[in-house]
Formats: C-alpha cells, sequence, structure tokens
C-alpha cells in the first residue's frame, strides 16, 4: 500500500488548482501490478476540469491495462475526501466491487472501504440490452 500512497503524494504535488487550491492525488494498481497515478486538473470552467482517479484510471487505460485491483487517493483535508459521483462510476467500470478503496489525508489519517461501498447502485452494461 506504500507504493500506492507514495505515488498519490507526490503527484498530488503537481496537480493544477489554481481556483479551489483543493490538490487530489490518486492512485491504481492495474492487473498487472503496475502503478498509475493522476491528479486533478481543474479549468476555469468548473465542469470541464479533470478528477484525481480520472487522470489516474486514464493514465492506466493509455497503457493498455483496463483492470485496476486497488485505489488510493489523498487530499490535504481535515478527514479523508470520498470520491465523487462520477469517479465511483469511473471506478466501478474498471474494477470489481470487492476492489480496496484507500481515502487518505496528507496527515495520515485513511479509511478503508469498496468500490461496491462507494457506488452500490451502479450502472453498467447490463442496463444497455
Amino acid at each position: 500500500m506504500s507504493e500506492l500512497r507514495d505515488a498519490a503524494l507526490a503527484v498530488r504535488e503537481n496537480a493544477h488548482a489554481p481556483y479551489s487550491g483543493f490538490k487530489v492525488g490518486a492512485a491504481v494498481r492495474g492487473a498487472s501490478g503496475r502503478v498509475y497515478a493522476g491528479c486533478n486538473v481543474e479549468n476555469v470552467a468548473y465542469p470541464e476540469g479533470t478528477c484525481a482517479e480520472a487522470g489516474a484510471i486514464a493514465a492506466m487505460v493509455a497503457a493498455g491495462e483496463t483492470a485496476l485491483t486497488d485505489v488510493y487517493v489523498v487530499a490535504d483535508a481535515p478527514a479523508p475526501v470520498p470520491c465523487c459521483g462520477g469517479c465511483r462510476q469511473k471506478l466501478a467500470e474498471f474494477g470489481g466491487g470487492e476492489v480496496p478503496v484507500t481515502l487518505a489525508t496528507v496527515a495520515g489519517a485513511e479509511q478503508a472501504t469498496t468500490i461496491a461501498a462507494l457506488l452500490p447502485g451502479k450502472f453498467d452494461a447490463g442496463f444497455m440490452a
């Protein structure tokens, strides 16, 4: 887990958050064992920004992987910050419900959960039939 934490903390420093000042880092482990990291990238048109989790997933997919086995998200907040709804759905697209997700603070507080606990009513391809 320290490999994921280290990657999330390091990439968080690269976050582009000039409007909110709220930097977030995320790291995911692909099925291969390789770690991919992403940070939030804000845009003055707020809805057009990218979350850290989405950035980490995009890096994983760009490298040719489509399954994640572990997630770590860190922010400088008083308590671990949950993923937004869109990122919960993105995580569910690439990981099973049992995939562990650790939400953390820069100060070291951690909250362990799973993708299924974050998104119990996920929308999936079964609804597209």
